[in-house]
This record gives C-alpha cells, structure tokens and sequence, in this order.
C-alpha cells in the first residue's frame, strides 16, 4: 500500500513551513536516511531524512510552496512491487483549501488526505504528539501496537517501521474516557492590534511605496515579541559599566593567543560575565513555565544575532563552565551559520537568559523585548568616553558602556534583579577574576 511522507515538524513550534527543494524525483528510489528534501522553517533551512525506504510515487508539493501545514501529505512512497497505479485518487494530489468552516468542524481533515477521516494522532504519556511515519502508523494499527510505549530509532526519535515489528503486540491504547466538564475559563484579553491593512493602505494612496512580503521568520518575530511585551511585565534596570580594566586584560589576552589564531571580543567577556552573574545569584537562573518556574543549574545564554530579513539568538550551553577562547570559538561558529539560516533547532532553542549588544551600531543605550520564557535579557550599549569622578573625588576619562537589564516581574523581583546585574557589572570591571 502506498505510503504518505508528510511535511515534518522540524522543531517544537513549527506548525508550517516552506517546501524550498525536493533533492529527488519521482521514480528515484530512497532508503531511510537518505535527504529528499529542504524545508525552510521560520528560523532555518533544513534538511529532511526520509524515514521508510521505497520509491517516490508522486510529489504533491511543489518546490517553493509556502505555508504547508505540518503532517500534510507532500509525497508518495511506494513499496517494492507497487506502482503510479497503486495510488489512488484522494492521495493523487492535495485538494484545494477548503472554504472557512464552522467551529464544529474546525477538526475536518488535512489537505491531500482521502475523504474518510483519519484517526486523531496518538500522544504520548506526557500529552506531547508522537512523532512516526505514517508505515510505523500502519503496522502499529494491524498488529495492535500502542504507539506511546515504542521508543523510536529513527531521526530525532521518530519511530519508524523496524521499532514496530519488534515491539510487542499488545492491546491497542484504550480510548480515554472523557473527562468531566470543566468550567468555563475566562477567555484571555484580546491582544492590542494595530490599524488593518486595508486602512493603513487607504493612509497613504497616492504615496509611492513598496509592499514586502512577509516571510516565515518575519511573522514569527512579530508574533513572538508582540505577544511577549504584552504579556510579560517587564521592568528595566539600568547601570554603567567601567571598560578600561577589561579592554587592557582584552588586550594583553589577545597578544598571548594570537599565535593560537583566537582574537577575543569584548562580547565574548559580556556572554561569560553574565553566565558567572546567574552561577552567583542562581534565583536569577530561570524561566517562567506558565504555572511554576523553572531554576537551572547550569548557565544557558542566548546572544542575539541579526541576519539579513532578522534575527537569531543561539544558545551556548554551560557557558559558565567553558573559557573564554572556547566561547570566544563557538560563538564565532553559532553566528556564522545562523547568518546562513543553518542552525538546527536545540542551537537556538532553551537558555534562561540572553544579551543583544548594539554596541557595535554605535548604540548608547535601549531597551530589549524579553524572549518568552526567559526571564531577563541584557542590552548592550557601545563604550565612549565619559567623565569619571575616581574614589577621592578626582576627575578622570575613562571608557563607559551602558547597559539595561529587562526582567520578567514574574520570575524576578527588583532587589534580586539588581544583584544579578551589580553581579554582572564586577564581573566586567574585574575581568581577572572570571578565569578563577
């Protein structure tokens, strides 16, 4: 029996994304694990593994198609012995976008299935969708295999054919039974929107403008941050910091690994300084979960990086642990291929903290949207000289750089705000002591 491959959900959140390139054609044969495909996310291009071997049948979905739901059919799999003949009418092509429904029938079937329902997708124990293709699907179904007690072998632990035929047979999962009718929650504040489209263009008829399209990541950033400074109370913090000590342990460093080819950045000193602030006051390391917060051990720090059409923030993972060169070398490598929308989606995703440095803009000071669900990000401000009044009252010029602490109220009161940042202001004015 022909075999759907649906669009994959390649990360956590992707609900929909861009078929940007089939690698192959129809007629050509894959095993699993063979790249048939690039699909372009809101944050990265990335390749797809096909996870059941056959024959591509049929394509559905043309290269450069945008907006494909997550799970739509996008191709046919044959298997041996099977041919274009094998596959029937409702999966020859997707059909067309179907008129708006009623809320009744929000739940119809996704576009390019055949007309007769598929069944709900199982979950697993925890409630999250279990990923599976659609032949480990099948065989589960005929042998009674419940798909939440297989654990899977395949790409990001999708569970393919083979963890199926050697998993037990068993009961299939009982349906649950349903649950008693819970009251009416109060339904959320609308989000605050701005003019419609239809009025912001009647605005300025008569005005030469241009209309840019928005792309996945664009929607996503608008979305994401519009929500976030609504939603999130945010307060700010705002303290100067003193350069001049740092830019010439900055200096003698890099006059000792120049032989190495490492070339710290000031930046570099700010990720480590900050990881070190949240080891020293380890309430500042967490997250708001919704219902609770989430505390961290280790020091997760997002750094924001603009690229053409946006922005990523790549997370370095136990950067309180790792050194300066270290850091120095890996951030080097995050922004280089976040320039090239070549992250994979566990390099940006996590951290309980981020830093966005306009410094190099020339930027004196501003202010940073907090990125759900961290609970506090650090702008960055560039160093000038200023005045400085020295312990007895001397006037001096020295290098100053401001920066602005963001915070989430939920997960952060003031005071403790404020010995993170006092934390990351002497970690910065006495860089000898982050090599402790």
């Amino acid at each position: 029996m022909p075999t759907e491959i649906l669009m994959p959900a390649l990360s956590p959140t992707m609900e929909e994304g861009t078929l940007a390139k089939w690698l192959v054609k129809e007629g050509d044969t894959v095993s699993s694990g063979d790249i048939i495909a690039e699909i372009e996310t809101d944050k990265a291009t990335m390749e797809f593994e096909a996870v059941d071997e056959g024959t591509v049948g049929k394509i559905l979905i043309g290269e450069g198609t945008e907006g494909v739901k997550v799970n739509t059919p996008i191709a046919i799999l044959l298997d041996e012995g099977e041919s274009a003949d094998d596959i029937g009418s409702g999966a020859a092509a997707p059909a067309p976008a179907p008129a708006a429904q009623p809320a009744a029938d929000a739940k119809a079937a996704p576009e390019g299935v055949a007309a007769t329902p598929a069944p709900a997708a199982p979950k697993a124990a925890d409630g999250g969708r279990i990923f599976a293709s659609p032949l480990a699907r099948r065989i589960a179904a005929q042998k009674g295999v419940d798909l939440a007690a297989v654990k899977g072998s395949g790409p990001h632990g999708r569970v393919v054919k083979a963890d199926v035929e050697n998993a037990q047979p068993g009961a299939a999962a009982a349906p649950a039974s349903a649950p008693a009718a819970a009251p009416a929650a109060a339904a959320p504040a609308a989000m605050a929107s701005g003019p419609s489209t239809d009025l912001v263009l009647k605005t300025y008829e008569g005005r030469p403008f241009e209309e840019v399209k928005l792309d996945g990541m664009r929607k996503t950033i608008a979305a994401r941050l519009t929500e976030a400074k609504q939603s999130v109370p945010h307060f700010y913090l705002r303290r100067d910091i003193q350069l001049d000590a740092l830019l010439k342990f900055r200096g003698q460093l890099n006059a000792q690994l120049e032989g190495r080819g490492v070339k710290l950045s000031v930046n570099d000193f700010i990720i480590k300084a900050c990881a070190l602030a949240l080891q020293q006051v380890p309430d500042a390391n967490a997250v708001w979960a919704g219902d609770r917060v989430l505390r961290f051990e280790k020091s997760d720090v997002a750094v924001a990086v603009a690229i053409e059409g946006g922005l990523f923030t790549p997370v370095l993972q136990d950067a309180d642990t790792k050194s300066l060169s270290a850091l120095s070398s890996q951030m080097k490598d995050l922004a280089a291929r976040a320039r090239d929308r070549k992250l994979a989606p566990h390099e940006y995703q996590g951290g309980s903290f981020a830093i966005s440095n306009l410094g190099m803009f020339g930027v004196d000071n501003f202010d940073a949207i907090i990125n759900p669900p961290h609970a506090a990000i650090l702008a960055v401000g560039a160093g000038v000289k200023k005045p400085i009044v020295g312990k007895d009252g001397e006037l001096a010029v020295g290098t100053v750089m401001s920066v602005t602490l963001s915070v989430d109220h939920r997960v952060i009161d003031g005071a403790l705000g404020a010995n993170l940042l006092q934390a990351i202001k002497d970690n910065l004015e006495n860089p000898m002591v982050m090599l402790a």
